[in-house]
Order: C-alpha cells, then sequence, then structure tokens
C-alpha cells in the first residue's frame, strides 16, 4: 500500500500523519499533492496543504530578505572602507584630527540598521542632522589638541554610539527591550568583530612575510591600503552577522558573563587589599586615580553584561549574588574615586579634565545605586528581573547626554 493511501487513510489521525511526515518529509510532500487532488474539500489536507506551502514561501521570503540584505550590506561595506582611506589621507596630512575615522565606519553601521529597520522620518532626520552637525562642528575645533579638546574627541566615540542605537532601535527606541537588544548586540558585536579581527591580523603578518622573502616591503602600502580598508568594511559585515543572529557570538556570550564575573570579583578584591596594604593613594597620585577609574568602567561594564544576559523568568541563583557583590565593590571605587576628585580640585583648582572625571563618577555613581537597590528589590523577591535590567537600560541615553555635554561646551567654556 503506497503513501497516498496512507495519507487519505489517516486523515482522521492528526498523530499518524505527524509521524510519516517527520519520518520522511520530502516522500510525504511528494505523494501529498496527489491525495490532496482527490480529496480537494477535506480541511484537514487543507491545514496540511497551508502548512507545506506556507512554509516554501516563508524560506522564499527570508532569501530574498537575505540577498537584499547582503547586497546592501556590501554596498555599505566597500563605501566605508573607501571613506575611511580618504579620511585616513587627510588625517596623514594632518589637515584633520584622527578621531574623523570614526565617521568613516559608525554612519555606515548606521545605515544598516535604518534600512533594516524603517523608523519613521523624523528617526532619520534627526540621525542625519546629528552625524552632520557632529562631523562639522569636530572639525571646526582648533587642531591645538587643548585638555577640552581631547575631552571632546574621547566622548564622540560613546556619543555616536548612542546615535548607533537610536538607528538600532528605530521607532522602538523608548523601550527597555529594545535597549536591551542593543546592548546584547554591543557585546555579541565586539566578540564577532575580534575574533575576525585577529584572523585578519595573522593574515596580515603572514602576507608581509611572505612578501619580506622576495625583498619588498610592503608594511606601509599594505596597512594603508589593506589592513585599513578591511578593518573599516569588516565592520560592516560584523553588523550585518549579528543581526542575522549568528550562532556562534550568541552561544558564546552568556558564558563570558558568567566566568567573568566571578573572576573579576576575586581580582577586584585581591587588588584593592594589595592597594591597602602598599599604602597607594588616589587622593595624591594623579595617575592611580586614573587607573581606578578605569577599574571602575571595566566593573560597571561587566556588571551591565552580566546583568542582561540573565533571563527574565530565572530565578535567584549564584551570579546574582556576585553582581551585587561586583556593584557594592564598584560604589566603593567610585565613592573613594569622587572623594579623591572633589580633592584635587579644592585643592589645585578647576580643570575641564577634572570636571568631566567628576561627571562621569557621579552619573555611574547614580546608575550603580539604581541598578543595587532594584537588585535587593528582586533578592527579596518584591520585583523580578525586568526591573534590574531597567535600571540598565533606562540610563543609557544619560551617558549619550552626557557626552554631548561635553563635545559642544568644553571646548568653548574652557
Amino acid at each position: 500500500m503506497d503513501i497516498n493511501n496512507l495519507i487519505i487513510e489517516n486523515i482522521a489521525n492528526p498523530q499518524e500523519l505527524e509521524r510519516m511526515y517527520r519520518k520522511d518529509p520530502k516522500t510525504f510532500k511528494k505523494s501529498f499533492s496527489q491525495a490532496w487532488e482527490l480529496n480537494p474539500d477535506s480541511q484537514v489536507l487543507g491545514v496540511w496543504y497551508e502548512r507545506l506551502h506556507f512554509k516554501e514561501m516563508v524560506n522564499n521570503e527570508k532569501s530574498s530578505m537575505l540577498q537584499k540584505g547582503f547586497l546592501f550590506m556590501g554596498i555599505l561595506a566597500i563605501l566605508a572602507g573607501i571613506s575611511t582611506r580618504i579620511i585616513f589621507h587627510f588625517v596623514e596630512q594632518e589637515a584633520i584630527a584622527p578621531i574623523n575615522l570614526a565617521f568613516g565606519i559608525i554612519p555606515f553601521i548606521a545605515a544598516y540598521f535604518v534600512y533594516n529597520n524603517t523608523p519613521k522620518k523624523s528617526v532619520i532626520y534627526s540621525l542625519v542632522a546629528l552625524f552632520l552637525i557632529s562631523g562639522i562642528y569636530l572639525n571646526m575645533l582648533p587642531l591645538n589638541y587643548k585638555d577640552s579638546v581631547i575631552l571632546a574627541y574621547l566622548h564622540l566615540p560613546i556619543f555616536l554610539w548612542g546615535l548607533v542605537g537610536l538607528a538600532f532601535t528605530g521607532n522602538e527606541y523608548a523601550k527597555g527591550s529594545a535597549r536591551l537588544a542593543y546592548i546584547k548586540f554591543n557585546l555579541e558585536y565586539g566578540i564577532l568583530y575580534a575574533s575576525m579581527a585577529v584572523s585578519g591580523m595573522v593574515l596580515a603578518a603572514l602576507t608581509m612575510q611572505l612578501f619580506s622573502f622576495v625583498g619588498l616591503d610592503i608594511e606601509d602600502f599594505y596597512f594603508s591600503n589593506v589592513v585599513l580598508f578591511g578593518a573599516a568594511a569588516l565592520a560592516i559585515v560584523a553588523a550585518y552577522l549579528v543581526s542575522m543572529n549568528l550562532k556562534l557570538a550568541k552561544n558564546i556570550t552568556p558564558y563570558i558573563a558568567k566566568i567573568f564575573s566571578p573572576l573579576v570579583l576575586v581580582t577586584l578584591l585581591v587588588y584593592l587589599i594589595t592597594v591597602v596594604w602598599v599604602g597607594k593613594n588616589p587622593f595624591l597620585d594623579r595617575n592611580f586615580l586614573i587607573a581606578f577609574n578605569g577599574i571602575l568602567l571595566g566593573v560597571l561594564a561587566v556588571t551591565i553584561f552580566s546583568i542582561i544576559e540573565k533571563d527574565s523568568d530565572k530565578k535567584k541563583s549564584i551570579s546574582d549574588y556576585i553582581n551585587v557583590a561586583l556593584i557594592v565593590l564598584a560604589l566603593i571605587i567610585d565613592s573613594v574615586a569622587l572623594s579623591a576628585i572633589v580633592f584635587r580640585l579644592s585643592s589645585y583648582g578647576i580643570t575641564p579634565n577634572r570636571i568631566a572625571v567628576l561627571g562621569v563618577n557621579m552619573l555611574i555613581w547614580a546608575n550603580l545605586i539604581w541598578i543595587m537597590f532594584s537588585y535587593i528589590r528582586f533578592l527579596q523577591n518584591k520585583s523580578g528581573p525586568s526591573t534590574i535590567q531597567n535600571a540598565v537600560t533606562k540610563y543609557l541615553p544619560i551617558y549619550g547626554l552626557w557626552a554631548a555635554f561635553v563635545i559642544f561646551t568644553f571646548p568653548i567654556i574652557f
């Protein structure tokens, strides 16, 4: 008895039809058309017809979208590579600041997300205007590398990161879930880009070594025309791969968060004990204060990435207590740093560097307090994990606004 008769005989037995399909989908699908012709009025076969053909239609739509997205990504990658090479030429001539290289990459990543999300016109106009204004303003600043100008350069990537976030979230920029997805994208993007960049560096080293064997030194040419172009183009390719749900980056990020949180906690505890033991004083040692702030930013980043990797439906775990311990330590470090900055301001006077460091430390301190209280409520079963994640996502625009404040006011004030 062939499968056609089996399909017809088991019309009233959905479980058997499913078993037959799972056992040999190709034969089932091929023979189904004949059974359908004999029983066009069967509601059961009608459901199977829609199921089989809808799957085909969805796959075709996905394939078409992937092809269009891939083509657009390829165009943007080439444009990013060319733009970065042109900007680098002017940087070499010392006509513009090196930070302009960011404009050879970041606007194209934003353009890719705009293409994917198709936000409303007001979002697109805002993005274009802010990229243009920041680019024009940045190049109106004098190339004398004063402290206030250098601060503007240092804060520009944070501001542009905020603009990419707006492009990524699109019309849902106010939603915490969209901002959470953007933070996850950053972690996955960083892992993927670093992996590909290491492979690229190995290839570059091998290529230059091979040419050196025949007496040719291509280091300068290769860096300016191949490495630079490739690094810029790769930034767009990495964004495309992450947005296409590449499993490599997605599968590894939760483990990185779980592994690094306890390691950072132990390292930080040992470091702080050592600092007290050797008698280092951030109030008097400027370099040590800078290192202290660097540690604070690192702890904040690890804590945030650990929080965003927490599933919204999971209950308390050891990772949560590790995160709370990290937050407490970060608050201690930040409080010491704030005290040291205030001491230096009162003792040595106001400078743009001290004001900038004071401002960012106050922002981080407030963010950590919010996260800590949210965590305490969660550990007391008074709220869910989403409350902790909201403490992270709702605060993100404040960092972007602070960066904009430093960029557009410090060079004028100082």
